[in-house]
């Protein structure tokens, strides 16, 4: 309400008279005046001993000058501030994924490119990713299903085959390929309701007209890959996701080809602010790369 009169003020007492602080301004003399007395009528205070040729700051003036200094400094750390958000030189980037593997060259990217990003990732199945990204809890998401949702921008990944794995001492470890009717009558490791990697798998069943008849459900990808790793069941991924572990074994699923397709989205509507375009941007590079 009293910032144009407190800039006025401000200008004044740091140039050190009414014309000196107009000219900094960029305003007229009588124009700095006119917010000064207004600042000084509107409190019935003194800030400024008027001479005939120049002029004094009053104490409560000098009080005064001390606040604005204050004042107009967190307003330039403000500008600063956001002059570099513009730059991409600071600022911060929340990412929700369902597994880190799948977007770490694109992180690495992005960091080397914008170093003064801060980069906060959290770890979630498919709908939990789409539930941060839809209540602004994160700016971008990753994760195993394909959108057909106007409401999202989506940017595809790759596509990538359902495996099975054991624990390496597992009487099955001695196999390279499975089929569905054995994986049927084993203990199946499958995550909790929502994980996309489970839904295909029961789709796939589902399509052979199989019941498992033994599953466990576990929260979350490490979890079941700690329980399969105890030797209790038979895990499911994506076949990157399996990535290396001396404690496990790898085994193709040979009659069926459901597979999962990566995905980066982000709002449709946010799609275009710097920060998650520049991320945008750093992933359509590396998958570019990636393909040539």
């Amino acid at each position: 309400m009293y910032y144009t009169q407190l800039r006025a003020f401000h200008a004044v007492a740091k140039a050190g008279g009414f014309s000196s602080g107009a000219q900094s301004l960029g305003l007229t003399q009588p124009a700095v005046s006119d917010q000064v007395r207004k600042l000084e009528d509107a409190f019935g205070v003194v800030l400024f001993n008027r001479g005939k040729r120049k002029i004094s700051i009053t104490a409560t003036g000098a009080h005064l000058l001390n606040i604005t200094n204050r004042l107009f400094q967190v307003e330039s750390e403000a500008v600063s501030y956001l002059a570099e958000a513009e730059a991409l030189q600071s600022g911060a980037l929340k990412i929700m994924t369902d597994s880190a593997f799948h977007v770490t060259q694109i992180l690495r990217r992005f960091r080397d490119t914008y170093p003064g990003i801060t980069l906060s990732i959290g770890i979630g199945n498919s709908e939990k990713v789409a539930a941060r990204l839809l209540s602004y809890e994160a700016d971008i998401g990753v994760f195993a299903d394909t959108l057909d949702d106007p409401r999202f921008l989506a940017i595809k990944l790759g596509t990538d085959r359902l495996v099975a794995f054991v624990e390496s001492g597992h009487r099955l470890a001695k196999q390279t390929t499975i089929t569905l009717a054995e994986l049927a009558g084993e203990t199946l490791v499958l995550r909790e309701r929502g994980s996309v990697t489970r839904r295909l798998i029961e789709q796939a069943f589902a399509d052979s007209t199989l019941v498992p008849v033994r599953p466990i459900e576990v929260e979350g990808r490490e979890a079941a890959r700690e329980v399969v790793a105890a030797g209790i069941g038979v895990g499911i991924v994506s076949k990157p996701e399996f990535g290396y572990d001396g404690r496990l074994h790898l085994i193709e699923i040979s009659d069926s080809d459901q597979a999962m397709d990566e995905t980066i989205v982000c709002l449709a509507a946010r799609s275009e602010q710097r920060l998650i375009r520049a991320f945008l941007d750093c992933a359509q590079t590396e998958i570019s790369q990636q393909n040539t």
